[in-house]
């Protein structure tokens, strides 16, 4: 289950990036970076490995 977690969060870290050199969903863009850190987070606080 961490592994998926950290898998997402990458994946929404790379969506951030492109919208954000694309800028076409505005303010979208920022919430998956939000959700993005939030997982890396929760991923540091439960002990895993990075």
């Amino acid at each position: 289950m961490s592994n998926l977690l950290y898998v997402i969060a990458v994946i929404l870290v790379i969506a951030w990036a492109i919208g954000y050199i694309g800028y076409s969903a505005g303010g979208l863009i920022h919430i998956l970076l939000v959700i993005a850190a939030i997982a890396i987070i929760l991923r540091l606080i439960r002990g895993g490995s990075v």
